[in-house]
C-alpha cells in the first residue's frame, strides 16, 4: 500500500505535465500508465508548437493568443527540442481571399510578445519556396511557427517530474477507485498483480480513454466527448528547403507538409469523427488518398499511396460543444472538477501539446483550495531537462559539445545533441573514445545509449527506442532494427 498527495491516470503529455508541475509544488505524486508513455495520441500528432493559425476562422482568439505565448515559454524550455520553422502558404484565390489572409497573419503576428520574424508576402516564382509548386502558384504567404518531437517533450516532463520526487510507473494499468473514507483507494493492475494505492486527489489524463476510465471511476457518470481521428503519412522527401508548407483544401481544412529528419517529408492531418476501437488505430486508405490528393494539387512531384514510407494514426479527445462538422470543434481544453465528498477528481478533456503546460498549471492551480500549502507555479520559466543551456544558448552548447567530444562521428553528435540537450552529457559520462560506449548493436546506436534509455527513460522495448525515445525506426532498415530487438531481449 502506497500513499500519494496526487494519483494521475495517464502517461500522455498532459498527464506527464501534470505530474512534473504539482512535483514542483512539493506534493507526492504517482503516474500510471498502461503502456508506454506517450505511446497514444501524444506521439502522433503534427509535431507542431503553433499558435493554429486556422483556429483564428473559429473565432478562437483566446486560444490562438495563449497557445502564441506557450510557444514562446517553451521556445526557452526547450531549444534543442523545439525550433522555429518557416511555413509557406500557397495563395489560391478561390478558397480564401488575400485579404482574409492578410489579416489572420496580421492578428497571428500581434497576439503574442513575438520573437519569430513577422509574416510576409512572397512571390513564387522569383523564391527558393516555390521551385517545388506547381508554376500556376505565383503568390503566398510566410510566417514562423516551432517543429517538435511530441514524444521526446512528453518523456521530459516525466523525467521533470521524477526528478522533483514523482514516482512514474509505466505498463501499470488502472483497474477502479472509490472514495474510501477520507481518500480514494485506486486499484492498478502490472506483470498481472494487483497494486492497491491511496491518494487525496485522483486525476483523470487518460486522453480518448478519458470516458473509459470515467465509467471505472463512476458509471452513473459520462462525459460529453467528441473523439476524433487524426492520421499522418511520412514519404520520400518532396521538396528542398529548410520550410513547411501548410497548404488549403476545398473542404476547407488544411494540410501541413513538413521536411523530416532530412530524409523525409510529414504529411497531415486527417480530421475524421472516430468511434472505433481506441486500442488499435490505424490509417484507412481513404486518409491515405485524401492526403495524396492534396499534396497532388500543389507540388510537382506527385505521390501515390505506394509511396508511404510509414504512417500513424491518433485520437483525439475533444469538448463536444456540438458543431456540425469535427474540424469546427474547439481544440481548447477543460477541466472538470468533481470534489464529491471533499475528494477532488478532475477529469482533463482536450488541449493541444502546445498548451500543455499551461494545463497543467492551471489544473494544480485548481487544488490549491485541497492543497494550501503548496508552493507557487514555477514551470512558466524553468527549463525542461536537457534544456538548461548557459544563457538558454543552444548553439553555444552545440559549438562546445562538437568540441569536447570531437572523436564522435557528426551524425551521433547532431543526434545527442538535438535529441538529449544537455543530457547527453549522462551517456558520454566518462567516455574518451568511440570504444567506450560499448558494442554497437547497429550503425549508430550503442550499448550506452540504450543502457541511458533504459535507466533514465522508462525504455523497456526496441519499439519504444525507435519510435518514442528516438526516431531512429523511421532511419534504420528492419535488419538494423532487428539487431535492437533482439539486444532488448538479451538483456
Amino acid at each position: 500500500m502506497q500513499e500519494t498527495d496526487i494519483f494521475i491516470i495517464g502517461g500522455g503529455i498532459n498527464g506527464a505535465a501534470i505530474a512534473s508541475d504539482a512535483a514542483g509544488r512539493g506534493l507526492s505524486v504517482i503516474l500510471c500508465e498502461k503502456n508506454d508513455l506517450a505511446s497514444g495520441t501524444s506521439s502522433a500528432s503534427t509535431k507542431l508548437i503553433h499558435g493554429g493559425l486556422r483556429y483564428l476562422e473559429l473565432y478562437e482568439l483566446g486560444l490562438v493568443r495563449k497557445a502564441l505565448h506557450e510557444r514562446e515559454i517553451l521556445l526557452k524550455k526547450a531549444p534543442h527540442l523545439i525550433t522555429p520553422l518557416e511555413f509557406i502558404l500557397p495563395y489560391e484565390k478561390h478558397l480564401r481571399p488575400a485579404w482574409l489572409i492578410r489579416i489572420g497573419l496580421f492578428l497571428y503576428d500581434h497576439l503574442a510578445k513575438i520573437s519569430l520574424p513577422r509574416s510576409k508576402k512572397i512571390n513564387l516564382n522569383k523564391n527558393i519556396n516555390g521551385n517545388g509548386l506547381l508554376p500556376k502558384f505565383k503568390i503566398g504567404f510566410s510566417y514562423y511557427d516551432c517543429l517538435t518531437d511530441d514524444a521526446r517533450l512528453t518523456i521530459l516532463n516525466a523525467i521533470s517530474a521524477k526528478e522533483r520526487g514523482a514516482l512514474i510507473l509505466t505498463h501499470h494499468e488502472f483497474i477502479s477507485a472509490e472514495r474510501e473514507q477520507n481518500q480514494w483507494k485506486i486499484k492498478v493492475n502490472h506483470l498481472n498483480s494487483e497494486k492497491i494505492f491511496y491518494a487525496k486527489t485522483l486525476i483523470n489524463a487518460a486522453g480518448p480513454w478519458v470516458n473509459i476510465l470515467q465509467k471505472k471511476i463512476n458509471n452513473k457518470k459520462s462525459l460529453s466527448i467528441q473523439l476524433v481521428k487524426g492520421s499522418h503519412i511520412i514519404v520520400p522527401r518532396l521538396f528542398s528547403g529548410d520550410f513547411a508548407y501548410i497548404l488549403q483544401n476545398r473542404d476547407h481544412r488544411i494540410v501541413f507538409a513538413i521536411p523530416y529528419h532530412d530524409r523525409f517529408t510529414l504529411i497531415g492531418t486527417t480530421d475524421i469523427a472516430f468511434s472505433d476501437d481506441i486500442d488499435h488505430v490505424k490509417i484507412s486508405r481513404g486518409e491515405e488518398n485524401y492526403l495524396c490528393s492534396i499534396i497532388n494539387q500543389y507540388f510537382k512531384n506527385k505521390i501515390s499511396p505506394n509511396d508511404i514510407i510509414s504512417s500513424y494514426s491518433g485520437v483525439r479527445c475533444l469538448h463536444n460543444d456540438h458543431a456540425e462538422n469535427v474540424s469546427k470543434i474547439s481544440r481548447d481544453y477543460k477541466l472538470v472538477l468533481d470534489t464529491e465528498n471533499h475528494l477532488p477528481l478532475l477529469t482533463v478533456i482536450g488541449g493541444k501539446i502546445t498548451t500543455h503546460r499551461s494545463l497543467a498549471e492551471e489544473a494544480i492551480n485548481q487544488l490549491h483550495p485541497f492543497f494550501p500549502n503548496m508552493k507557487s507555479a514555477w514551470t512558466g520559466t524553468a527549463p525542461l531537462p536537457g534544456g538548461d543551456f548557459v544563457n538558454r544558448d543552444f548553439k553555444q552548447f552545440y559549438a562546445q559539445f562538437k568540441k569536447t567530444f570531437s572523436w564522435l562521428p557528426e551524425n551521433l553528435l547532431d543526434r545527442y545533441a538535438k535529441n538529449y540537450g544537455t543530457r547527453a552529457n549522462i551517456i558520454l559520462a566518462d567516455i574518451h573514445q568511440l570504444k567506450d560506449l560499448g558494442k554497437e548493436i547497429t550503425q549508430g546506436v550503442y550499448e550506452k545509449e540504450l543502457e541511458y534509455l533504459i535507466q533514465h527513460e522508462w525504455a523497456e522495448t526496441a519499439e519504444d527506442v525507435l519510435w518514442r525515445r528516438t526516431k531512429l525506426g523511421l532511419l534504420l532498415d528492419q535488419d538494423q532494427q532487428q539487431k535492437i530487438e533482439t539486444w532488448f531481449e538479451n538483456n
